[in-house]
């Protein structure tokens, strides 16, 4: 069965790439909108993600996996946490900018709904940032 893909969002200067892989892993946790609870929920063990960082650099630095399934964060029924490890950086980064201006990546979630700091990611666009990221 073919593993989901997703794109997921911290601000380097709160949580980066190199935070996680010195660290080996990290919950993520936080997240405190419907709809991105709403996919990390759905996350199973083994799914793939980018690592965007966002307001600060906005680009996409490295891919994660999941490695243990939503718990709850906090108090209430809403909120989840999963945990992420790092798998590899991207050789080079992806930008905002490069995602924007390619045609093939207009209807990628992180260009229609900025906003979403928890979002899926289609196989065809996933294969296209890694080509992007190859150079």
């Amino acid at each position: 069965m073919p593993m989901n893909l997703w794109l997921m969002k911290s601000e380097p200067d709160v949580f980066s790439w190199d935070d996680l892989v010195r660290d080996g892993k990290t919950e993520w946790d936080g997240v405190r909108n419907h709809a991105a609870a709403g996919n990390l929920r759905a996350m199973k063990v083994g799914d793939r993600a980018f690592f965007y960082h966002s307001n600060i650099g906005l680009k996409i630095v490295g891919i994660m996996e999941v490695s243990r399934e939503a718990q709850p964060d906090g108090e209430g029924k809403h909120w989840v946490s999963v945990e992420m490890k790092p798998v590899e950086p991207l050789a080079n980064p992806v930008t905002l900018k490069q995602v924007k201006a390619e045609p093939k990546l207009a209807e990628m979630e992180l260009v229609k709904y900025s906003r979403l700091s928890v979002g899926k990611v289609r196989k065809a666009e996933w294969d296209q940032v890694l080509k992007m990221a190859r150079g």
